[in-house]
């Protein structure tokens, strides 16, 4: 196993990964016994295997749906997460909850595309990685993304203008709705950040158009 870095990966290894993300987070919170939270989802905390698929680690964070509702523990106690991805809630003593880990995951996705960290010297006052990446949509998305996954390899070269045109189009359609998806899950208030079951079904509709295309 080896921690998560972008590096070179192409888009739709990217996808692929947030779709395994996605896919942990989902689990933990509404397919265990008891609802799990990680606390502290970030891309040092996923670690890919030997085929390139991605899993969650540490979770000395991890709290329990039964903590939260237990009057006479604290939920929020130790719960400190790691500066940039951990929901804005969580420094004014708000239960933990699982739209703090969709908030996370939120962040991790931005990064994805944008290779940029939230906590990149760039962002400052009023900007961070959320305000970056909404204030590019839709039309100034070349402008954020990772200039990798625009000339990554995944293009099969075609001497036709036309459908290498579509293509391109078609991979700026998944880049915009990353985004977008990035921005959802990263707003401010926890009751209008995305469910994460909405989430993974939205990446795997991105990654199967982008497989259509790739194939054509």
């Amino acid at each position: 196993m080896r921690k998560l870095k972008f590096e070179s990966f192409p888009l739709f290894k990217r996808i692929s990964i947030g779709i395994d993300v996605a896919s942990a987070i989902d689990y933990l919170h509404h397919h265990c016994e008891e609802p799990i939270l990680h606390c502290d989802l970030k891309p040092s905390n996923v670690l890919l295997d030997n085929d390139m698929t991605a899993h969650i680690g540490d979770f000395g964070l991890v709290r329990f749906r039964t903590e939260i509702s237990n009057p006479n523990k604290s939920s929020s106690v130790g719960v400190r997460g790691t500066t940039g991805y951990v929901a804005p809630e969580y420094g004014l003593g708000c239960e933990v909850s699982t739209k703090g880990d969709v908030y996370s995951f939120g962040i991790l996705l931005l990064e994805m595309v944008t290779r940029k960290k939230p906590t990149d010297l760039m962002f400052e006052g009023d900007l961070n990685i959320h305000n970056f990446a909404i204030t590019a949509l839709p039309d100034r998305i070349m402008d954020i993304v990772d200039p990798v996954l625009l000339n990554d390899d995944e293009e099969v070269k075609t001497t036709n203008y036309r459908l290498r045109q579509t293509r391109f189009n078609d991979k700026m359609e998944c880049l915009i709705s990353l985004v977008r998806i990035g921005v959802a899950c990263s707003v401010e208030s926890p009751k209008d950040r995305m469910n994460i079951t909405d989430v993974l079904h939205e990446l795997q509709s991105i990654r199967k158009i982008l497989f259509e295309h790739t194939r054509a």
